[in-house]
């Protein structure tokens, strides 16, 4: 791995890095294995996301919604007068990450920026595309990529988010107010356990997820909320973060809630898992409890989002900016000992 350099010297570009997603039916199976390797997922779990991809046509619209992410952050970029080629690479399918950054350096750039598109600590969230980017540096010696921070506190995603849910709950023209429940991906408690710094305590995940929530709250006036969680994947003799969202809207409804607005805090754009475990698995639920059911959108190509996107990237593009940040650092290295430690899954024959 190369040497960074420390925090010097103008970047070049900009990599935009994601989970990635299959664009046809013969992609589904291959994808959901990368993405489960080493994961324990039961197969009769991966059969049944199999299906999910098939119901949609086997397409998962996260690299067209990261084109289109990508296409309004140029422009944002362009009106501010940085003229910075953005690279697309994803984690899971093509654009492979790796592939992204044998095209950059070919391209003569060696000092890039990258912006991954979770908010979030914890291993997935974050650690995981350190190591990525670890992986795709590893046999090249002359080229620096600097992960851009957590941005799960930043103001303008919370605004964005707030505006989001405030345009849906105008969709609730008369009667009693709706209950806000946000959702985010679960993840094993043991993930979540070593979420963040290890001298911290970890749970970085869950309470990053719950403070953006109670601060969405907090700005629109809303006092009662729900945090839950979704799109559950490994053994079921693992624990996960728990209430999951179809089993609280069955809760609530027992308790004579009748109307509910469900915001995907957890994800910046609607992809397979907003759209089929809230748009299909839970709606279907609120319509057999009888109750009104309002998803609220992500955040994606709102402007204010793309906005804050933006200013990472001038917070750091000219060199400067704190590489110590949560989450920030150079071509895989942490920005904590010990943290977002992985942990040991169940491994299946």
């Amino acid at each position: 791995m190369t040497d960074t350099g420390g925090n010097s010297g103008a970047f070049e570009a900009l990599l935009f890095l994601s989970f990635g997603g299959p664009d046809k039916p013969a992609d589904v199976r291959p994808f959901l294995e990368n993405v489960t390797r080493g994961r324990g997922v039961p197969p009769e779990r991966l059969d049944e996301v199999v299906e999910h991809y098939l119901h949609f046509g086997g397409v998962s619209p996260i690299n067209g919604l990261n084109l289109e992410m990508i296409a309004a952050l140029r422009a944002e970029l362009d009106g501010r007068g940085r003229d910075l080629p953005i690279y697309f690479g994803n984690r899971n399918w093509d654009p492979l990450i790796a592939d992204a950054v044998a095209s950059i350096r070919a391209d003569g750039h060696r000092r890039v920026l990258a912006f991954a598109t979770s908010a979030w600590g914890g291993y997935s969230g974050c650690r995981q595309y350190h190591e990525d980017i670890a992986g795709a540096v590893n046999d090249v010696d002359d080229v620096v990529v600097r992960k851009l921070p957590q941005f799960a506190s930043e103001p303008k995603f919370i605004e964005a988010a707030s505006n989001a849910l405030r345009r849906a709950l105008d969709e609730f023209a008369s009667g009693p107010p709706p209950r806000v429940v946000f959702t985010a991906h679960s993840i094993p408690e043991s993930a979540d356990k070593n979420a963040g710094p290890a001298a911290d305590g970890g749970h970085l995940y869950s309470s990053q997820v719950r403070a953006a929530a109670a601060a969405v709250a907090s700005s629109l006036g809303i006092d009662e909320f729900d945090v839950v969680w979704q799109s559950r994947s490994g053994p079921p003799q693992v624990p996960w973060l728990e209430p999951d969202i179809c089993d609280h809207l069955r809760e609530i409804s027992a308790q004579g809630i009748s109307r509910v607005a469900v915001v995907p805090i957890g994800f910046i754009s609607d992809h397979l898992e907003v759209v089929w475990d809230l748009d299909s698995e839970a709606r279907d639920v609120a319509a057999e409890l009888g109750m009104d059911y309002v998803r609220v959108p992500t955040v994606g190509t709102d402007p204010v989002f793309i906005s804050l996107i933006a200013d990472l990237v001038e917070r750091y593009v000219d060199g400067a900016g704190d590489i110590t940040a949560m989450g920030c650092g150079d071509n895989g290295a942490l920005c904590r000992p010990d943290c977002c430690l992985p942990v040991r899954r169940p491994q299946r024959g």
